[in-house]
């Protein structure tokens, strides 16, 4: 019993290495998941007494379950069998698309990284950067929707910080799961936001099966009262102006919505919000696309370029010198029911041929959009660009030009515009915007004279169209 065993150093290491493995699936990984199962039991317990927030239980449920829920859907193994039938695959090999599809969409939502760790960032994110201000919020429309209702929270896109910002504002209200582009799918940053409840969407994929299965998971999350937030756009503002709707989600949760009242029914009610800055971070990059034919900095350039930007503004921050980047504003329209909207007009979506239904989703689309467009904040950037673009070759004094611009806040107001005024004083919020132009070298000063800078006119038109519908013609 006493005898000495020699053993090789390598097998001793591979002993030693299973050793260290047992004890961590044994020991640590079941105690981690203990721990976090109690932090989330109590995150979930003062949302639910502290907060008006309501977590649907298929947010709650385990991601492998929602999962093996959407391979197994009727429809999904329909699509399934009738692609193999027609396409001549195995269906083995569709089968394992699916998996994979699934896998990629169905988000992991934590409760307690969604309110411990993704709020305390978003907000601390949003507050760095600008002076964050909700502006506009139709509390009485608000308050008369349905508790049991799915909401979906519709906006036009002008920044990536619109999901930071939207999502750190509503969180006192509800926990949105945002459609994300595949721009998001990079290690950390996909598990970051799966966690957070985030799906990823392909938006240009050409495989019917992968629509399939993304159609389903949005109706299983719509049907079960998951909050959703959309950009109808499909993507972000290139010229600044609202780009034209793109309405498949749309289309997939009205393919299967009842608007029958009763039973397990929920009524599906749309919220306009509308976003603002005094200054996008991606503004010069969305330019580009403008002109395609223009040379692009390559990878190396593009890293070089913003890491110059970080560094720059970190060394105005520790000088005391920097400033955040002016206003961001946020404005909640009224509730769309559809319920109501069906009502009105007679429709019943399920019973609708794939050309007719896409025919009325499309006029909703466009009320959507208005909507959207109706309660898009006008904010001191955007106010004093606005006026400069109307002769951006005429050189005015202050006083010219602040005339102008309380002219123009006078007739936006006319139309109905939300205006966003900083400390309510006119003169302060004409002064702000076009500090803000003349730090960012887009207006130009000469002999008590302002004029835009002629090489910054896309840039100046870029801020004076998140406010240019107000009042057109398309909006009427």
């Amino acid at each position: 019993m006493s005898q000495t065993i020699t053993l090789p150093l390598w097998a001793f290491a591979i002993l030693a290495g299973l050793a260290g493995w047992a004890l961590l699936v044994m020991l640590l990984v079941p105690g981690m998941r203990w721990f976090f199962r109690r932090r989330i039991r109590l995150v979930i317990r003062q949302i639910g007494g502290r907060l008006s927030v309501e977590l649907p239980s298929f947010k709650l449920t385990r991601r492998q379950v929602l999962i093996d829920r959407l391979f197994h859907d009727p429809k999904v193994q329909t699509a399934a069998t009738d692609h193999a039938n027609a396409k001549n695959e195995r269906l083995g090999d569709v089968w394992r698309r699916i998996d994979h599809y699934a896998r990629e969409i169905v988000p992991s939502f934590n409760a307690y990284i969604y309110y411990r760790v993704g709020y305390a960032v978003a907000r601390a994110a949003a507050r760095a950067l600008y002076r964050v201000r909700i502006g506009f919020v139709d509390e009485e429309g608000l308050a008369k929707v349905d508790r049991k209702s799915t909401i979906v929270f519709v906006m036009n896109h002008r920044s990536n910080m619109d999901y930071v910002l939207v999502a750190f504002l509503a969180a006192e209200r509800a926990a949105l799961s945002f459609a994300v582009g595949e721009w998001a799918r990079i290690w950390p940053l996909q598990q970051l936001i799966r966690a957070m409840g985030a799906f990823f969407v392909r938006r240009n994929s050409g495989d019917p099966l992968y629509r399939v299965v993304l159609q389903r998971y949005v109706q299983m999350a719509s049907e079960a009262g998951v909050t959703q937030a959309v950009f109808p756009e499909g993507g972000l503002t290139i010229d600044g102006k609202l780009r034209s709707p793109r309405f498949g989600l749309l289309d997939y949760m009205l393919k299967t919505f009842d608007e029958r009242p009763g039973g397990e029914r929920r009524d599906l009610v749309f919220i306009p919000v509308g976003l603002n800055y005094d200054r996008v971070l991606e503004d010069r990059s969305q330019l580009l696309k403008l002109h395609p034919a223009d040379p692009r900095p390559g990878g190396l350039r593009a890293a070089a370029i913003t890491a110059g930007f970080m560094l720059r503004n970190a060394g105005l921050a520790l000088g005391g010198g920097w400033h955040r980047f002016g206003y961001a504003c946020v404005n909640f329209g009224a509730p769309l029911s559809m319920r109501a909207w069906a009502g009105e007009r007679t429709l019943h979506f399920p019973g609708m041929d794939d050309e007719t239904r896409r025919a009325e989703v499309g006029k909703l689309a466009q009320r959507l959009m208005a909507d959207i467009g109706g309660v898009i904040p006008v904010l001191p950037v955007p106010l004093v660009a606005d006026v400069l673009m109307r002769d951006p070759q005429q050189a005015l004094s202050e006083l010219e030009l602040k005339s102008a611009a309380h002219a123009r806040m006078r007739e936006l107001e006319a139309y109905g515009a939300h205006l966003y005024i900083p400390r309510q004083d006119h003169d302060y919020a004409f002064g702000v915007g076009l500090r803000m132009l003349i730090l960012r070298r887009l207006v130009i000063e000469e002999d008590g004279l302002y004029r835009a800078d002629p090489r910054q006119i896309d840039l100046l038109n870029y801020y004076a169209g998140s406010i240019a519908h107000i009042g057109s013609d398309s909006r009427r």
